[in-house]
């Protein structure tokens, strides 16, 4: 990748730099990391992130362990 990408961490992360989804965006395409692994970016497809993010909002966040 050879422009410069600006991240920005997701809202419900700690104030860690570890453990939390950072995105950045180009023109046309939406880039993602997770902070504990910056080198490994992934840039889906529009229609798999499309299904990431439906699939995300649909499950139920997990309960507390005892």
């Amino acid at each position: 990748m050879h422009e410069t990408l600006h991240w920005q961490k997701s809202s419900f992360s700690a104030d860690t730099d570890t453990n939390c989804l950072e995105i950045a965006a180009t023109p046309t395409t939406l880039h993602l990391r997770e902070s504990d692994t910056p080198t490994t970016i992934l840039t889906p497809a529009p229609t798999a992130l499309n299904a990431l993010l439906t699939a995300v909002r649909h499950t139920p966040a997990p309960g507390p362990t005892v």
